[in-house]
């Protein structure tokens, strides 16, 4: 039986698996969704990429999470909250990536904001934080449909400068009470 993490209108997230390689590559193997990454990922990398975040689950208590149609069960991405090292500070990150073809859908929208959710109420994180390269201005609408704003710049990978979009506590409680 599968335990789910997180449950949105239209999606359910749960902890990523050894057998979901070939759903996720169709994901993190596309050169269009990975543009704004060094390079589309082979069928190993993708098997890395969830071996990692099995060991996020077992050290940190999260990381990135399969991400679900309710309606099919049909793996269609990731997100959720992974802790990366930005100019010297472990901070907790919200990703997501969703396959091409559902696109402008809102489904990175509505995934983000329960994993934003979920790491302020069950982890009792004080901030949040989305990397995003400007230029994806997708990923840029996201993180500010979810609330997020540009806190600061830092380099990523081979020189790329990225967008630390911020998010605490009390700002999400601002948000709220605007309804």
């Amino acid at each position: 039986m599968t335990t789910y993490l997180l449950e949105t209108e239209r999606l359910r997230l749960r902890e990523l698996r050894p057998d979901d390689v070939n759903a996720l590559h169709g994901v993190l193997g596309d050169p269009e969704t990975m543009r704004y990454y060094p390079h589309p990922f082979t069928r190993e990398e993708t098997t890395a990429w969830i071996d990692k975040n099995l060991e996020r689950y077992a050290e940190d208590g999260h990381g990135l999470w399969a991400m679900e149609l309710k309606t099919s069960g049909e793996l269609i991405g990731n997100c959720g909250p992974t802790v990366q090292r930005v100019d010297g500070d472990d901070l907790v990150e919200i990703g997501w990536h969703v396959r091409r073809d559902l696109w402008r859908r809102g489904f990175a929208t509505e995934a983000a904001e329960a994993c934003r959710d979920h790491a302020f109420d069950a982890l009792g994180l004080p901030r949040v934080i989305s990397l995003v390269r400007p230029e994806n201005k997708g990923s840029c609408r996201v993180a500010e449909k979810i609330g997020m704003t540009v806190w600061r710049q830092t380099l990523r990978g081979p020189g790329w400068v990225h967008h630390v979009y911020s998010m605490t506590g009390g700002d999400r409680a601002a948000l709220d009470s605007r309804g």
